[in-house]
């Protein structure tokens, strides 16, 4: 086999990903991109670029918001002349998807010590504390 065919054959090859696969968690350039959708809506391109507040052009913000597409992040329609996007994973979800993923990989499935990192890293107001608190004793209780 020659350098150009085993070439090809490499550059042609694509991973095969199971359709029943779960969604990707997103990167932190996609979870601004999401952010915005979970925050205005299903919207354009140029809405998600306008609103987005970065110094990113818009084709960066359309190439990004293909890549979700195919992704399965986002969900496209097609039925306006600019197409529009959604997020396809409701923001609830896509935080305890990432939640338990840092939870695993930063604080060895001890979620006390998740906590403690997540009070420790900012100041907390008296407000979020006894939020905090209230849904402590609603989780012990099975209410959750």
């Amino acid at each position: 086999m020659t350098y150009d065919e085993c070439r090809t054959k490499v550059v042609g090859m694509r991973r095969r990903g199971n359709k029943s696969d779960a969604v990707q968690l997103p990167t932190e350039a996609e979870l601004e991109i999401l952010n915005v959708l979970w925050a205005a809506g299903p919207s354009t391109v140029r809405d998600v670029h306008t609103l987005s507040g970065k110094q990113t052009g818009y084709t960066t913000v359309l190439k990004q918001m293909q890549v979700m597409a195919e992704k399965g992040l986002l969900a496209r329609s097609e039925r306006y002349r600019s197409h529009v996007y959604e997020a396809r994973v409701a923001k609830q979800r896509t935080q305890q998807r990432l939640a338990r993923r840092l939870l695993e990989r930063a604080f060895d499935g001890s979620a006390k010590n998740l906590v403690l990192g997540a009070l420790s890293a900012q100041r907390v107001s008296a407000a979020e504390l006894k939020e905090i608190r209230k849904m402590l004793v609603e989780f012990e209780k099975g209410s959750r």
